[in-house]
């Protein structure tokens, strides 16, 4: 017991969130991963490499919830110029998958810029809002500083990952919300935001797509444009027989699986759907856990990643680093408001985007960041726990050493210890 509470350290509660997202992860993964094993030949190569990768997150969250706080202070510098050259390189030279080019390649290590770029965002946004924090909110300046550090990275992403863009644009403003900005700078961007999509939209449907390819920047129009259609356009009441389930065959298999799945599900193992579904491992491995795990197992799914944000905004809300309470909301916003997207798409509530579904789906760097944000939280509360710890026990000593008699000269040494790890705590957090 000693051993496990000496390794497993800060929230629990988030620790057993984490370990059972992992789980279910190994064997939905597991389970889905049926067309890389005909492709690869081999039963076990695909599901050995993820669980290499996820033994390698479960490493960097062991390794990430040690480290001071203060160490992430230095996140931001590190992450915001490194991810501009990086998508600027992807952007030119990276490699295409499924028609978008997110990935880079470094000698034998494949991996998304844009995974750097959203972490780089976020703890950006953090530092800013917390260093211009005044008695009425935050400083006006802040939202200018935010808003073209956001809007480079989001330009960078948006042409290959235009989903990632808005999601990550999206979490900003949430993060904008609760470091006070003030409601008229935001009311007044999202209205000028709302006006050019509206209009951006109505150029895309009403532009050819032989014209929208030859575009510069925007060779993934003509995708953007037929998922919009197939969303939002109704076809009318189409028969059985009529259907044509090769038209939009993921969306298609997705809905069956879910159709077929019932209350309890078809068990681990057991799936059809996944022989159909080509992004069954990824994109849309919630339709999977419901086909197989019930509508039970996926609102447990979802369930998860509430408790998650809502135990990380207790956290944030007894941290009194406001630099380090506004980035663990961020990432958990981040990893929930992902988790949405991705289920809205399966269950047919979003068009498809091409989000994983954090901590479950089959991935490389977007598991590894991910476990870093796990380990960033966890870290953060850590120093919470320790810090209420050192809080009561300097009270309870300082109580004492009113008690008169013997007791005076005992608890001024003790006094004087607490005090010595109260200060010792704070300086090495800040």
């Amino acid at each position: 017991m000693d051993l496990l509470k000496s390794l497993f350290k800060g929230d629990k509660v988030i620790w057993v969130v984490f370990l059972m997202l992992c789980m279910i992860s190994v064997i939905e993964v597991f389970s889905a991963a049926s067309t890389l094993t005909y492709k690869n030949g081999n039963y076990w190569v695909p599901i050995s490499q993820h669980l290499l990768y996820m033994m390698i997150g479960a490493g960097v969250v062991l390794l990430t919830h040690n480290m001071p706080c203060k160490i992430f202070r230095l996140i931001p510098v590190i992450t915001l110029p490194t991810s501009v050259i990086l998508l600027l390189i992807t952007m030119f030279f990276g490699e295409r998958v499924n028609g978008a080019g997110r990935w880079l390649t470094i000698g034998s290590i494949n991996f998304q810029p844009s995974e750097i770029g959203k972490l780089a965002v976020i703890t950006s946004t953090a530092l800013i809002l917390s260093m211009m924090q005044e008695e009425k909110g935050a400083n006006p300046r802040a939202f200018k500083y935010i808003l073209g550090i956001t809007g480079l990275i989001c330009l960078l992403i948006a042409p290959e990952n235009f989903s990632t863009a808005g999601m990550l644009f999206g979490v900003t403003v949430l993060m904008m919300f609760i470091g006070r900005v003030p409601f008229r700078q935001l009311g007044k961007m999202l209205g000028c935001i709302f006006l050019v999509l509206g209009i951006a939209v109505g150029a895309l449907f009403a532009t050819p797509n032989k014209v929208l390819d030859e575009i510069p920047g925007l060779h993934r129009a003509v995708t953007w444009k037929g998922r919009l259609t197939g969303f939002f356009v109704d076809e009318g009441e189409v028969t059985p027989q009529e259907y044509d389930i090769n038209k939009n065959a993921q969306v298609a298999h997705a809905n069956i699986a879910i159709a077929t799945s019932h209350l309890i599900g078809k068990m681990p193992g057991n799936s059809v759907e996944r022989d159909f579904l080509s992004q069954a491992f990824s994109d849309f491995i919630y339709a999977i856990i419901i086909e197989e795990l019930g509508l039970i197992g996926g609102a447990f799914v979802a369930f998860l990643y509430i408790i998650l944000l809502l135990r990380t905004g207790r956290i944030a809300g007894q941290c009194d680093k406001k630099y380090l309470s506004l980035m663990i909301m961020g990432l958990a916003l981040l990893l929930v408001c992902q988790a949405m997207l991705n289920m809205m798409v399966a269950v047919g509530l979003f068009p498809v985007t091409g989000q994983p579904l954090p901590l479950i789906s089959k991935g490389g760097t977007s598991t590894l960041i991910n476990c870093v944000y796990i380990g960033i939280i966890l870290s953060v509360s850590r120093y919470v726990e320790k810090k209420k710890q050192q809080e009561a026990l300097l009270a309870s000593v300082q109580a004492q050493s009113v008690i008169g008699g013997d007791a005076i000269s005992l608890s001024a040494i003790e006094t004087e210890q607490a005090e010595d790890e109260y200060e010792e705590l704070e300086s090495s957090n800040n």
